[in-house]
């Protein structure tokens, strides 16, 4: 079965709802040039509101360890993802529950992937300007059969029209969406989000 997060969760109501819709994971970002920016205090208010069994994510890019630790227990999120250029040494310094998120160009390499010892890898769109939530695809034909030790996240670009076709193509874990089930940046569309879960859905 995919697995499904939605990421950019900054309000009680939309944690709520992407639950009982099928949600599996929700993810919280904390770096602060984020239009989905949220402080550690409001995450923790939703996080503690939530059923059991939802896992919550704490999102992250380029910040210093100590905050990044400090800000986990003000909001005790359950994992760590890495949108950054985080170092494997850096992503090791957190433990196992780390997902690491690679930005796609134009090809992707498996050494430098295999070199990250985290739980899964996120594949998302590279961007100069953002790192995540652009809401623009890569090719997703470079992950097709790719032989990755690791759990593959698919983002970037996802809509409830396209991941049944990603999906089909890469096979992940897990799909990853955020933009493309928004209102306006930081506030999800309950439409979008019923049709991407049960496009998911269907697909399983």
């Amino acid at each position: 079965m995919v697995r499904i997060k939605i990421c950019g969760i900054t309000n009680l109501e939309d944690a709520l709802l992407s639950v009982d819709l099928g949600a599996n994971a929700l993810g919280f970002v904390f770096y602060k040039e984020s239009k989905r920016y949220v402080e550690p205090d409001n995450a923790l208010n939703i996080i503690s509101k939530l059923p059991p069994f939802t896992t919550t994510v704490g999102v992250f890019a380029n910040q210093d360890l100590d905050e990044i630790i400090n800000i986990r227990d003000k909001a005790g999120f359950d994992v760590f993802q890495l949108h950054g250029d985080e170092t494997p040494n850096f992503c090791k310094k957190l433990g196992r529950n780390v997902i690491k998120a690679i930005r796609v160009k134009d090809n992707i390499t498996l050494e430098e992937i295999e070199s990250y010892p985290v739980r899964a890898i996120l594949f998302d769109t590279y961007s100069t300007k953002n790192y995540g939530g652009t809401g623009e695809s890569f090719k997703w034909e470079i992950l097709k059969d790719f032989d990755l030790s690791k759990k593959v996240i698919l983002s970037g670009g996802l809509t409830p029209e396209n991941v049944s076709l990603a999906i089909r193509i890469v096979n992940p874990y897990a799909v990853d969406v955020s933009t493309g089930v928004e209102d306006y940046p930081g506030k999800k569309d309950p439409k979008k989000l019923k049709r991407f879960i049960e496009a998911v859905r269907n697909e399983n």
